[in-house]
This record gives C-alpha cells, sequence and structure tokens, in this order.
C-alpha cells in the first residue's frame, strides 16, 4: 500500500508538463538538477539552527543588548494566592465577569483586586524586553545576509532583468551550486522558525505566522521538487529585502532609540509595500501565471504553486493593513509599535488614586508614613 501511494504521489503528471517524466531530470553530462532527496539536509540543518541561534542570542544579541542599554521594565508582581493560582492555571488566564465575582469570594479579595492580581500575574508570562530584542537580533543578521547572499545568487543571472527568461528550456534547467545552498538554507531556517515557534515571543498574529511558515516551506520544497528554481530564488529574494528593516527597527525599539526606529519603519514599510504589494503580484505572479502558459498546457503543478502564491499573498495583504495602521500613528505624532504585539496591561489609572491617597508605591503597595504595607 505504502508503494501505491508513493507511486501516485510522485506521478509525473503531477509534477511536470505533459511528456516530460523524471527521467529527463536525470542528472547527465556534467549537469546537475533538482531532486527531492535533495531537501532531506534541511531537517537536521534547521536543528543546526536552533543551537546557533542559542549560542548567537548568548554571546552576541545579549552583548550587544548591554552596549545599547536595553532595559527591562519594572513589572508589579502578582501577590501569591493559591486560589486564584489555580483557576489561572487551570480555567483561564482572562476570567468573565462572574468568575471574578466567584475568585472574589473564595480568595477573600475584592473583586478589584482579583481583576488586578489577573492582570499582574498575565504581565508576568509575557516574555521580557530582552528576549525580544534576542529574537529580533537574530533574525535580523539572518535575513541580512540571507538577502546579501539571495542577490549575489541571482544579480548576474539573465532572468534577473528578463523575468521571460525564468521559463526558457523548462523544466530541463540544471541547478547551480549557488542555487542549491541557497535553498537548503532558506529552507532549514523557515524549518527552524517552525520549530521554535511555541517558544518564541507570541503575537497577534500567531496563527497567521503558523500559516505563513507552513505555506513558504510547502512553496520552497514543491518549487525545488518542480524545478521552478529560477522563480524560487526571484521570490525568496523579495521576500528578504524588507524583512531585516523591520527586525532592525524592533531592536532600536526594543533599545529606546524612538527617532532610529521610525526612520527605519518609514524605510521598512516603504520596501514592504512595493516589493509585496506591487512586485510580487504584477510582476512575479504574472511570471508565474503568465508566461508558462505560452510553453506548455496548464498542470497540477502550476496550479498548486500559483495557489500557495495566492495564499502568500493574502497574508501580505494583512500585513500591509498593519502596517499603514502603525504609518497613521506615527503621522499623528503617536508612537511606533508593532501592531502585532500583545501589548503589557497597567492598572497605573487606579495606583495613582492610591498614590495621592497613600503616598508611592513599593511593587504596587502603597508605602505607608507608619512603614506599614496596605493589604493589596
Amino acid at each position: 500500500m505504502f508503494q501505491t501511494l508513493y507511486s501516485y504521489f510522485w506521478w509525473e503528471r503531477l509534477w511536470l508538463p505533459a511528456n516530460l517524466t523524471w527521467a529527463d531530470l536525470e542528472d547527465r553530462d556534467g549537469r546537475v538538477y533538482a531532486k527531492a532527496s535533495d531537501l532531506y539536509i534541511t531537517l537536521p540543518f534547521a536543528f543546526l539552527f536552533l543551537v546557533v541561534r542559542h549560542l548567537f542570542e548568548t554571546y552576541v544579541a545579549t552583548p550587544l543588548a548591554g552596549l545599547l542599554n536595553v532595559k527591562e521594565k519594572v513589572r508589579l508582581k502578582a501577590t501569591p494566592n493559591a486560589v486564584l493560582e489555580r483557576f489561572y492555571a487551570a480555567t483561564s488566564k482572562h476570567p468573565k465577569q462572574a468568575d471574578v465575582e466567584m475568585l472574589s469570594k473564595k480568595s477573600g479579595c475584592t473583586v478589584r483586586q482579583v481583576e488586578r492580581w489577573f492582570r499582574r500575574r498575565r504581565n508576568q508570562d509575557r516574555p521580557s524586553l530582552l528576549k525580544k530584542f534576542r529574537e529580533a537580533s537574530w533574525r535580523f543578521t539572518f535575513y541580512l545576509i540571507a538577502f546579501i547572499a539571495g542577490m549575489a545568487v541571482i544579480v548576474d543571472k539573465p532572468w534577473f532583468y528578463d523575468l521571460r527568461e525564468v521559463w526558457k528550456g523548462y523544466p530541463i534547467q540544471s541547478v547551480l551550486p549557488s542555487q542549491y545552498w541557497y535553498y537548503m538554507i532558506e529552507l532549514s531556517f523557515y524549518w527552524s522558525l517552525l520549530f521554535s515557534i511555541a517558544s518564541d515571543v507570541k503575537r497577534k498574529d500567531f496563527k497567521e505566522q503558523i500559516i505563513h511558515h507552513v505555506a513558504t516551506i510547502i512553496l520552497i520544497s514543491f518549487s525545488w521538487f518542480a524545478n521552478y528554481v529560477r522563480a524560487g530564488t526571484l521570490i525568496m529574494a523579495l521576500h528578504d529585502s524588507s524583512d531585516y528593516l523591520l527586525e532592525s527597527a524592533k531592536m532600536f525599539n526594543y533599545a529606546g532609540w524612538r527617532n532610529t526606529c521610525n526612520n527605519i519603519f518609514i524605510v521598512f514599510a516603504a520596501v514592504f509595500i512595493i516589493t509585496r504589494l506591487v512586485i510580487l503580484p504584477f510582476w512575479i505572479m504574472h511570471c508565474t501565471m503568465v508566461y508558462p502558459l505560452d510553453l506548455y498546457p496548464a498542470f497540477f503543478g502550476y496550479y498548486f504553486f500559483n495557489f500557495m502564491m495566492v495564499v502568500l499573498q493574502v497574508l501580505h495583504i494583512f500585513w500591509a493593513y498593519l502596517i499603514i495602521r502603525m504609518a497613521q500613528k506615527f503621522i499623528t505624532g503617536k508612537v511606533v509599535e508593532d501592531e502585532r504585539s500583545d501589548r503589557e496591561e497597567t492598572d497605573n489609572s487606579e495606583e495613582e488614586e492610591e498614590v495621592a491617597k497613600n503616598g508611592p508605591l513599593s511593587n504596587g503597595h502603597p508605602v505607608l508614613n507608619n512603614n506599614h504595607r496596605k493589604t493589596d
């Protein structure tokens, strides 16, 4: 049964145009072609990336954070409370009003104190500023190196200047060593992002990020199987062209360099919109949807590849919406923040009211003149 499924999966009509077989893509006369077995190496490489990332964040990003004076916010800790902790861990981190009232009776706290406890407890679980900075530093470093490497791979190729050259001789197009390593490294990196997504900083677009990573992995893998390598290198370089700008803006934001962050963000927004909403759909997707039909009838691989391109484009539109929202805040003079971030909750208004009545706070508790702390 396994052999039957294997045969169906690798049926040539799924992957190749009519009248072509896998035998046509066997290495010969010094010409090397893309093969599915090449991608096995990306899984161990992905775990190697995780090791390199850990070393980078420990020995490069952390000292860099110190040099840039990345400072942690002082977080008010939730007072230990067994009843509230059990509910937080087992039921919900965001209790409804009825739950708050029930917990108030069980714990002996007021409703206001229960609500404040959950705010502070949620803040304790949020990632630290140092963690965010280290993660942004790692991605910035990879995306910058990947973009430079990608441009080096494609800038001297004829299809970089004439997109019709992408399909010249397709699919009998041999793979250069530079293209091979560009593909293997990019795919390995996205596997590593997928493996680490549970432990990375979670943002509001967590589900969209998973969809993006999975779609990217499928698209890169399929383009290698079906020998869409020329188009694939263009698409990967196009994506890397703006990602490193976003990560660098985050780094400066975490370091408190607001003007630098805002200026880089403006450049990032312009590059993102031009590359993802103009060049990708009107040049690259036009190239993958229209030009191949001049050479061969549409087949499953053609439809599948372009369907995955549409999925990515929908995600780009979603992220462009968030970017435009941030740009509007910048133009109106508000601080630019990552719209995808899960903002830290505060209870400043309540504490300011208590400060006015009772004096300054220490870890969320007003310090009284008689050196006793008011019960929270």
